[in-house]
């Protein structure tokens, strides 16, 4: 059976969402110290300011941003192991 890239584009987003929920959950319970340091570690990449195009007639402004941690980028893993395992 033949798996279609966009299931593996699902499972990857499902992981990476919930790893950073429970990367979120795991700062706000985990005490002060090395561990919370570690799950309050994140990185955004994205455009920062958005991109702004001013038409006159209209003004389209376009922007992203993600929130990525640790735990994120475990759970894009789990989720790319589900997919061909599963």
């Amino acid at each position: 059976m033949r798996k279609s890239p966009w299931v593996l584009f699902v499972f990857i987003i499902i992981g990476g969402l919930l790893g950073g929920i429970l990367g979120e959950i795991l700062h706000v319970i985990a005490p002060q110290g090395t561990i919370q340091n570690i799950f309050s570690t994140h990185f955004m990449p994205g455009l920062s300011p958005p991109l702004t195009i001013d038409l006159v007639l209209m003004k389209l402004t376009l922007g992203f941003s993600i929130k990525v941690n640790i735990i994120s980028v475990l759970g894009m893993f789990v989720g790319v192991y589900f997919y061909k395992h599963v």
